[in-house]
Protein backbone atom coordinates (compact mmCIF):
# COMPACT_ATOMS: atom_id res chain seq x y z
CA UNK A 1 0.00 0.00 0.00
CA UNK A 2 1.27 3.08 -0.81
CA UNK A 3 0.99 6.30 1.46
CA UNK A 4 2.12 9.81 0.80
CA UNK A 5 2.30 12.41 3.38
CA UNK A 6 2.57 16.24 3.01
CA UNK A 7 4.16 18.74 5.49
CA UNK A 8 5.27 21.79 5.68
CA UNK A 9 2.51 24.04 4.92
CA UNK A 10 1.32 26.82 6.73
CA UNK A 11 0.70 31.52 7.02
CA UNK A 12 3.29 33.17 5.46
CA UNK A 13 3.67 36.90 3.98
CA UNK A 14 3.80 37.72 0.18
CA UNK A 15 7.44 37.57 -0.93
CA UNK A 16 7.89 34.81 1.85
CA UNK A 17 9.20 31.29 1.49
CA UNK A 18 8.08 27.91 2.11
CA UNK A 19 9.41 24.64 1.53
CA UNK A 20 6.62 21.41 1.56
CA UNK A 21 7.81 17.32 2.40
CA UNK A 22 6.12 14.25 0.86
CA UNK A 23 7.16 11.30 2.68
CA UNK A 24 6.38 8.33 0.37
CA UNK A 25 5.93 5.05 1.81
CA UNK A 26 5.36 1.18 0.61
CA UNK A 27 6.86 1.55 -2.51
CA UNK A 28 9.88 1.60 -5.05
CA UNK A 29 10.13 5.35 -4.78
CA UNK A 30 12.98 5.85 -7.57
CA UNK A 31 11.08 3.84 -9.73
CA UNK A 32 8.38 6.75 -10.20
CA UNK A 33 8.19 10.54 -10.68
CA UNK A 34 7.03 12.63 -8.40
CA UNK A 35 4.26 15.79 -8.69
CA UNK A 36 3.00 18.75 -6.99
CA UNK A 37 -0.86 19.68 -7.43
CA UNK A 38 -2.99 22.35 -5.93
CA UNK A 39 -6.35 23.28 -5.45
CA UNK A 40 -7.52 26.66 -4.25
CA UNK A 41 -11.50 26.94 -3.03
CA UNK A 42 -13.80 26.83 -6.14
CA UNK A 43 -11.39 26.23 -8.65
CA UNK A 44 -10.21 22.24 -9.84
CA UNK A 45 -6.95 20.72 -8.88
CA UNK A 46 -4.09 22.05 -11.32
CA UNK A 47 -0.55 20.86 -12.31
CA UNK A 48 2.14 22.68 -10.51
CA UNK A 49 5.05 20.68 -11.23
CA UNK A 50 7.08 16.91 -11.06
CA UNK A 51 9.78 15.47 -11.11
CA UNK A 52 11.28 11.87 -12.59
CA UNK A 53 12.17 8.89 -11.05
CA UNK A 54 15.65 9.86 -11.28
CA UNK A 55 15.71 13.42 -10.13
CA UNK A 56 17.10 14.45 -13.67
CA UNK A 57 13.61 15.97 -15.60
CA UNK A 58 11.68 18.23 -13.90
CA UNK A 59 8.43 19.79 -15.27
CA UNK A 60 6.75 23.53 -14.37
CA UNK A 61 3.28 25.06 -15.18
CA UNK A 62 4.41 28.55 -16.53
CA UNK A 63 2.84 30.19 -13.00
CA UNK A 64 5.41 28.79 -11.15
CA UNK A 65 8.75 28.76 -12.78
CA UNK A 66 11.19 30.73 -11.68
CA UNK A 67 10.03 30.74 -8.53
CA UNK A 68 9.22 26.92 -7.34
CA UNK A 69 11.45 24.16 -7.11
CA UNK A 70 10.63 20.13 -6.65
CA UNK A 71 13.40 18.23 -5.57
CA UNK A 72 13.64 14.44 -4.43
CA UNK A 73 15.71 12.37 -1.81
CA UNK A 74 15.57 9.34 -2.96
CA UNK A 75 17.64 7.65 -0.23
CA UNK A 76 14.71 9.50 2.27
CA UNK A 77 11.81 8.42 -0.08
CA UNK A 78 10.82 12.15 0.27
CA UNK A 79 9.95 14.80 -2.48
CA UNK A 80 10.07 18.95 -1.64
CA UNK A 81 8.35 21.92 -3.16
CA UNK A 82 10.16 24.40 -2.41
CA UNK A 83 8.28 27.76 -2.93
CA UNK A 84 9.56 31.52 -3.09
CA UNK A 85 8.49 34.91 -3.76
CA UNK A 86 5.03 33.17 -2.60
CA UNK A 87 1.77 35.53 -3.79
CA UNK A 88 -1.76 35.63 -2.52
CA UNK A 89 -2.75 33.57 -5.79
CA UNK A 90 -0.89 30.67 -4.16
CA UNK A 91 -2.96 30.34 -1.48
CA UNK A 92 -4.16 26.57 -1.93
CA UNK A 93 -4.20 22.94 -0.67
CA UNK A 94 -0.88 21.28 -1.75
CA UNK A 95 -1.00 18.06 -2.68
CA UNK A 96 1.65 15.59 -3.52
CA UNK A 97 1.04 12.40 -6.14
CA UNK A 98 2.88 9.52 -7.93
CA UNK A 99 3.03 9.04 -11.24
CA UNK A 100 2.39 5.84 -13.44
CA UNK A 101 5.62 5.92 -14.65
CA UNK A 102 8.80 7.15 -14.83
CA UNK A 103 9.43 10.82 -16.15
CA UNK A 104 6.01 12.47 -14.91
CA UNK A 105 4.17 14.59 -16.80
CA UNK A 106 1.45 17.70 -15.94
CA UNK A 107 -2.17 14.94 -16.37
CA UNK A 108 -3.76 14.61 -13.25
CA UNK A 109 -5.20 11.48 -14.33
CA UNK A 110 -2.12 9.97 -14.51
CA UNK A 111 -1.10 10.07 -10.96
CA UNK A 112 -2.80 6.96 -9.14
CA UNK A 113 -1.92 7.94 -4.91
CA UNK A 114 -2.37 11.23 -3.53
CA UNK A 115 -1.13 12.63 -0.57
CA UNK A 116 -4.23 14.29 1.83
CA UNK A 117 -2.90 17.86 1.19
CA UNK A 118 -1.17 20.43 3.26
CA UNK A 119 -2.39 24.34 3.51
CA UNK A 120 -0.53 27.57 1.83
CA UNK A 121 -1.94 30.13 2.77
CA UNK A 122 -0.20 33.49 1.31
CA UNK A 123 -1.49 36.89 2.99
CA UNK A 124 -0.79 40.46 1.59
Amino acid sequence: QVQLEESGGGLVQAGGSLRLSCAASGQTFSGYAMGWFRQAPGKTREFVGSISGSGVHTYYTDFVKGRFTVSRDNGKNTVYLQMNSLKPEDTAVYYCARHIGFYGSYTLSEYNYWGQGTQVTVSS
